[in-house]
């Protein structure tokens, strides 16, 4: 079937079929590649915006994300969802949520200035059960003597929240309820020494940082 840039409602159906069966957040530049026609980056936003109007109101929104576009069920309607796979997401432990929060505010940082501010050193598995999360990512190395990796968080962090940018982090307390359910009980990357270096006396001066 042949079709025309003019035919608006037909290129909805076209962003609505590919964001319904994607397994990822699509960005506008993967979107533009469902189309042979030249269709401006500005109009497919405009027609994403459409689309997120028309679905208001529904158990399925159209979200923005730092990854890109993709559909999603709202929040209220999750606890039904989770009748269907009554497996727990993993409850993280005190050392993990206290070094992801350290980086989501200060970073990029290194393992060296994590340990500085929660005053004990970190475990490789703390540091692991991130890496493996897709929460940081190593983007480079601080240029000191031994040239320690610099952590920073990803994207996949970011959408796994709901965000678009770092600027959307909510307050430092609040960021391990987003992160992890209070209900969940298996905690991953626990470690029984880790658990005595509070956070709070860093707590005013981890502010999100501009991207």
């Amino acid at each position: 079937m042949s079709t025309t840039i003019t035919d608006l409602n037909y290129l909805k159906i076209v962003l609505e079929t590919a964001l319904l069966t994607a397994q990822e957040p699509l960005t506008v530049a993967q979107l533009k590649k469902l189309f042979t026609e030249d269709i401006k980056s500005a109009l497919l936003t405009e027609l994403l915006e459409d689309i997120r109007l028309s679905w208001r109101g529904r158990g399925i929104e159209l979200v923005k994300l730092a990854s890109g576009w993709r559909f999603r069920a709202r929040a209220e309607f999750t606890p039904y969802l989770a009748r269907l796979n009554p497996e727990k997401p993993p409850r993280y432990s005190r050392a993990v949520m206290e070094t992801l929060a350290i980086i989501a505010y200060k970073q990029p940082v290194t393992r060296g200035d994590i340990e500085a501010i929660r005053g004990v050193s970190v475990a490789t598995s703390v540091m692991q059960t991130l890496l493996e999360r897709g929460w940081i990512e190593v983007i480079g190395h601080k240029d000191v003597p031994g040239r320690p990796w610099l952590y920073a968080t990803t994207r996949k962090f970011l959408d796994d929240l709901g965000f678009v940018s770092l600027k959307d982090l909510p307050p430092l307390a609040d960021l391990g309820t987003l992160v992890v359910p209070e209900s969940t009980p298996q905690e991953v990357g626990r470690n029984p020494a880790d658990e005595t270096s509070p956070l709070d006396d860093e707590a005013d001066n981890l502010l999100p940082v501009a991207e």
